[in-house]
């Protein structure tokens, strides 16, 4: 006779940022047991790296909706939805409370960085019976190794700690690794605790993305306070307008108007701006870094006393070496999401809704989510991680149809450069300077909404 209770499908989370948590309330939610691994010592260590930071999108977008479930039954008070959180906000008021006060709190485990993800018995060539066979998560806590089998692993360890290196060619600028300690990635605090660092200095950013718009402003702030301070924008491509944004057509008002103000400073003067700037090598020279673009005999230079490099960044996909995935090979995303993120392709700042079918690897159960689901695509915004782990979780829990279906209108950017106005064969039409149409996108897989 059959066991009349069936076990519930265990789902390992990698990572306990929002994405991952959302994960996790999804999971728990659909009968599943989440168990949540977080390399950091506590929740959200990522955005605890980036607290000083204002997001671009209010609290209405930022707040999954299986989440707030669970929060609403600790009689959770909601943050005002038009307001704009920081990195320090989400965390105190949303991540947080998310993670200690529901029934999520004793399914997280923190200081518990994974080392490998493979399948029991089975390596990466053998076939027969693999599907059936639980995954293997080996981690380390401090204790020495542990080990977690699940049914299902959802990746969403994000790629904050694996940032893109100087070099134009995507690897490291000949001398980048020797002068580390005069170089920063991602978006150092500028005008709190990092202060003392760049105040006064001549400084490089370099990267033409919201990471190196968002410093740049906080650093044209400080040289008000500190006169002193220089700062030399570096840019690889040739056109600043295309780091401005949409502006006012841009329907996430504060990413509109973090472009409208970054131009304001450009053509006023305040930032000095150096285009068509490849690093190629990097040195030290006294109290200053010698920053070159072109061959070390004859290219252009910089001299700066600190870089910043805010040049987007890629996943860490060693720990998954024995798994079976498939990525495109420029992007580093599943081949069916590539086109949809590839910014070769295009520079929508918003891509339709997608889910489990999108983001399916060859290893059934197997999902990355979140930002590290982009590859090396820029642009992600937390809602599309949340709708995506809604329905990773649909699609473990049985429900296809509920996976399939979209439950999210993402807003636009007001930015989409493209082709000159086009008719298809199916009488569907392209606008100039955006994505098609609605039809034609969903046929592409363009960027629309």
């Amino acid at each position: 006779m059959p066991d009349s209770i069936t076990k519930a499908k265990t789902v390992a989370i990698l990572g306990a940022g929002p994405v991952g948590l959302a994960a996790a309330a999804h999971v728990l939610e659909r009968g599943m047991e989440p168990v949540v691994l977080e390399a950091g010592p506590t929740v959200g260590h990522a955005v605890r790296q980036w607290s000083h930071v204002q997001v671009f999108s209010p609290w209405e977008y930022n707040i999954d909706k299986a989440a707030a479930r669970l929060l609403a039954e600790t009689g959770w008070n909601k943050p005002q939805p038009d307001l704009y959180p920081t990195g320090a906000e989400l965390l105190d008021q949303y991540l947080e409370p998310l993670a200690t006060r529901t029934r999520l709190k004793d399914r997280i485990r923190t200081n518990s960085m994974v080392t490998s993800v493979g399948k029991v018995g089975f390596d990466k060539v053998k076939t027969k019976g693999r599907e059936a066979a639980p995954f293997e998560i080996r981690y380390q806590n401090g204790k020495g190794p542990e080990v977690l089998r699940a049914d299902a692993v959802i990746d969403s360890t994000g790629t904050w700690f694996s940032p893109n290196p100087a070099g134009a060619n995507g690897l490291p600028a000949v001398g980048e690794r020797e002068v580390q300690d005069r170089i920063a990635y991602g978006m150092p605090d500028v005008l709190g605790r990092d202060r003392a660092r760049y105040a006064g200095r001549s400084v490089a950013v370099l990267g033409g993305g919201h990471s190196a718009i968002g410093t740049l402003i906080d650093l044209a702030k400080l040289k008000e306070q500190a006169p002193t301070t220089e700062i030399v924008w570096l840019l690889r491509g040739n056109d600043p307008s295309k780091s401005f944004g949409g502006g006012s057509a841009d329907q996430l008002a504060a990413r509109g108007a973090l472009g409208s103000a970054f131009a304001a400073l450009v053509a006023g003067g305040k930032i000095r701006s150096e285009t068509t700037f490849g690093v190629s090598h990097v040195s030290s020279d006294g109290d200053h870094l010698r920053i070159g673009a072109g061959s070390a005999c004859c290219g252009r230079y910089v001299t700066v006393n600190e870089l910043i490099v805010a040049a987007g960044f890629r996943p860490d996909l060693d720990f998954l070496r024995e798994l079976r995935l498939s990525f495109d090979p420029a992007v580093e995303s599943t081949p069916v999401l590539a086109p949809m993120i590839d910014p070769n392709l295009h520079s929508c700042g918003t891509v339709r809704p997608h889910g489990a079918r999108e983001l399916a690897h060859p290893e059934a159960g197997f999902y990355i989510a979140g930002m590290k689901s982009y590859g090396r695509a820029p642009t992600f915004l937390m809602m599309t991680g949340y709708e995506q782990v809604r329905s990773i979780a649909a699609e473990l829990a049985g429900d296809h149809e509920a996976s399939r279906r979209v439950e999210l209108v993402l807003p636009e950017t007001g930015v989409c450069n493209g082709p000159a106005p086009s008719v298809s064969a199916d009488g569907t039409t392209a606008a100039a300077g955006c994505c098609p149409a609605p039809v034609a996108a969903e046929k592409a897989g363009a960027c629309c909404g």
